[in-house]
C-alpha cells in the first residue's frame, strides 16, 4: 500500500527508547567508520530541536559531525564524489504515479528514446505503447481494496485463508469505524474550543502563551483551555492540529469506503482480470499521478534523485540517475500481477535498481512476484523494499509482509533484495522508529525514514514518515555506488551496503512495546544503519579487487 500504509503511522505513537550510547569512534584500515558515537550527546535530539535546514536534510547528515543519524550523503559528496559524475543509473520507482512535470524531477526522468510519444504505436516493440517515461498498470483507477478484502469478495483461497481474512476484516473494519468516530469527536471539540477562545481573545490566531492569560470563570472555558493546551503539545498551532485531525478522519473514511469495503471494486475501470497473468492488454503509457493526493510515488522519487543543487526544493541522494516511473500501487493493496509485470518491465527497459515502497499481508499469487524477483536477479537488477509500518517482527509468520525474498523464513530465493527498516532523526533514546517492522531474517538494514522532506505533486514539498521513505534512501545509495562503479553486480552492491553500514550496539525498543528491547544485530540481518560514505569507500576497494565479498 502507499497512502494507506503511510497514513496508518498517523495513529501510531512514535515513542521508542534505547539505552546506552555505545563505544568510541573507531576507523578500520579500509577507511570505514565502525562505531561513530564519539561526540554524540547522551541526551537524544528531538526533531523539533533541529534547524529547518537540518530537518529538511537530516537523512543526508553524518552521525559523527552532526550528531544526527543520517547516511553521511553530504560527507560522501564533499570528500569522495566531489566532481565525479559517474555513469547514469536508471532507477525504477514501482509505486503510485509520479508528477512528471515537477520542477525538481522533470530533469531526471528516464526517457524511452525509441518510443515516439502520443502516436498510439509500440514503436520499440517492447509490448507497451507510448511508454515514454515508464508505464501505468492501473489505468485510470486509484482507490482499491486491501488484498484480503478482495479475496473475500472473489472467494480466492482455501477455507483456512478465507477464515483468517474474514477475522482480519471484521477487526480492522471495527477499528476504522471507531477511529473515525473518535477523530470526528476530537476534531469537533477542538474546533469549538478554538472558536470560543478566538472570540474571547478577539484574535484570529493565538499562542499557548495567549491561553495562559485567560482567566476562566466558567466550566466551558476551563474545558476549552484544557483541550487546547493538550493540542499545543501535539503541534505548534491549532490550525495544524485541525489539519492533522482532518487527515485522520480522511484516512479512516477512505478505509471504510474503499480499502475495507467488501462491495467496492476499484479494478473495474481497468478492464483486465488481475488474477490472470496471461491477461496483459491493459494499462497505458502515462504513469502520471491522477489526483493530488496520489503523492507517494512523487515523494519516493525525490528522495532517490531530485535534482541536486539546482537552488530549489531538495537534493536527491543520487546525482546521476534517470527515474523510471511505473504506476502499479493504488490507494489500497497492490495486485501481484501488476508488481510482477512492473518488475519485469523495469528489468527489460534498463533499470539497474527497482525501489518498492509497498507491501501487504496477503499475497495469493506471490509466486508471480518471486519469479519476477528471480528474473531481476538473473539480469543483475537490485530490488530495494520497504519493511512495512506495523511495528512488528516479520520473522513471526503471523506478521507476513509481501513481497519478500524467502518463503517461511527459509533461504533467500535470490541475492538481489534489500529490505529496509526506518530510523528516527535522533540518536540514543529513540533511534529506531516505533512503527518500523523488524526481523533478523526479514529486515536487512535501517535507514532514515521519519519526517523525510521531499517532492510532492504540483511543485510542492512535504514531510512524510515511513519505511517507504527509508527504502528510497538506500536505493539512492545503491545508485551512487553503481554510478561510480558500474562494473559491480547487484549482489555485490547489496553486500556492500549491508557490510559497510554503521553497527549500532545499543538496545532499541521494539515497536510500541517499551518492555521489549534488542540490539540492531538481533532485529536485522546486518545490525547496521545505511551509510553512503562507507559504501563508496568499500565499493572502491571491491572494484579494485582489494576486498573480496
Amino acid at each position: 500500500m502507499t497512502n494507506t500504509s503511510l497514513k496508518s503511522i498517523f495513529a501510531l505513537s512514535l515513542a521508542a527508547v534505547i539505552s546506552g550510547c555505545g563505544s568510541t569512534n573507531t576507523a578500520t584500515s579500509s577507511g570505514l567508520i565502525l562505531t561513530p558515537v564519539e561526540n554524540i550527546d547522551a541526551t537524544p535530539l528531538k526533531i523539533s530541536d533541529l534547524t529547518t535546514a537540518e530537518k529538511n536534510n537530516w537523512g543526508h547528515l553524518d552521525l559523527v559531525t552532526d550528531t544526527i543519524p543520517g547516511m553521511s550523503v553530504d560527507k560522501a559528496y564533499a570528500e569522495i564524489i566531489k566532481n565525479k559524475k559517474g555513469t547514469k543509473t536508471i532507477v525504477a520507482v514501482l509505486d503510485s504515479g509520479i508528477d512528471l512535470d515537477h520542477e525538481d524531477l522533470d530533469g531526471v526522468l528516464w526517457t524511452n528514446t525509441k518510443e515516439k510519444p502520443g502516436n498510439g504505436i509500440d514503436d520499440d516493440g517492447n509490448g507497451y505503447i507510448d511508454d515514454i517515461h515508464g508505464y501505468n498498470f492501473l489505468g485510470e483507477s486509484y482507490n482499491e481494496q486491501l488484498e484480503y478484502v478482495r479475496m473475500l469478495r472473489l472467494n480466492i483461497g482455501d477455507a483456512a485463508t478465507l477464515a483468517k481474512a474474514k477475522t482480519k476484516l471484521d477487526s480492522k473494519y471495527n477499528e476504522a469505524l471507531q477511529g473515525k468516530e473518535q477523530y470526528e469527536s476530537i476534531y469537533q471539540a477542538v474546533k469549538n474550543a478554538d472558536a470560543d477562545v478566538k472570540k474571547y481573545l478577539k484574535k484570529d490566531a493565538y499562542t499557548k502563551q495567549d491561553l495562559a492569560t485567560i482567566t476562566a470563570t466558567d466550566e466551558t472555558m476551563q474545558r476549552n483551555i484544557a483541550i487546547l493546551n493538550q493540542m499545543f503539545g501535539i503541534k505548534d498551532t491549532i490550525p495544524e492540529v485541525l489539519e492533522e485531525l482532518n487527515n485522520g478522519i480522511k484516512y479512516y473514511t477512505e478505509q471504510l469506503n474503499y480499502n475495507l469495503n467488501k462491495d467496492f471494486n476499484g479494478r473495474e475501470s481497468v478492464g483486465d482480470d488481475p488474477y490472470d497473468f496471461t491477461d496483459v492488454d491493459y494499462g497505458n503509457g502515462n504513469p502520471m499521478n491522477r489526483v493530488d493526493d496520489e503523492s507517494h510515488g512523487t515523494h519516493v522519487a525525490g528522495i532517490i534523485g531530485a535534482e541536486r543543487n539546482n537552488g530549489i526544493g531538495v537534493n536527491g541522494v543520487a546525482n546521476n540517475v534517470a527515474i523510471m516511473s511505473i504506476r502499479a500501487v493504488p490507494n489500497g493493496d497492490e495486485y501481484d500481477k501488476d508488481i510482477a509485470r512492473g518488475i519485469r518491465y523495469a528489468v527489460d527497459n534498463g533499470a539497474r535498481i527497482i525501489n518498492g515502497s509497498f507491501g501487504k499481508s496477503f499475497s495469493p499469487n506471490a509466486q508471480w512476484v518471486y519469479d519476477a524477483i528471480k528474473y531481476a536477479a538473473d539480469n543483475n537488477v537490485l530490488f530495494v523494499h520497504a519493511a512495512g509500518n506495523d511495528g512488528a517482527d516479520l520473522d513471526n509468520p503471523v506478521n507476513a509482509n509481501f513481497p519478500n525474498d524467502q518463503v517461511n523464513n527459509g533461504p533467500e530465493i535470490a541475492d538481489n533484495v534489500i529490505t529496509v527498516g526506518a530510523l528516527n532523526p535522533k540518536y540514543g533514546s529513540e533511534l529506531v522508529a516505533s512503527y518500523s517492522n523488524y526481523g533478523k531474517i526479514n529486515v536487512d538494514i535501517f535507514a532514515p525514514g521519519t519526517d523525510i522532506y521531499s517532492t510532492y505533486p504540483n511543485n510542492d514539498y512535504e514531510y512524510s514518515p515511513g519505511t517507504s521513505m527509508a527504502a528510497p534512501g538506500v536505493a539512492g545509495v545503491a545508485a551512487l555506488v553503481m554510478s561510480q562503479y558500474p562494473s559491480l553486480t547487484a549482489a555485490q552492491v547489496k553486500k556492500i551496503i549491508l557490510q559497510s553500514g554503521l553497527p549500532i550496539k545499543t538496545k532499541v525498543v521494539l515497536g510500541k512495546n517499551t518492555g521489549k528491547s534488542a540490539s540492531l544485530d538481533e532485529i536485522s540481518t546486518s545490525g547496521k544503519i545505511a551509510n553512503a560514505y562507507n559504501a563508496l569507500v568499500m565499493a572502491s576497494k571491491v572494484a579494485a579487487g582489494q576486498i573480496k565479498l
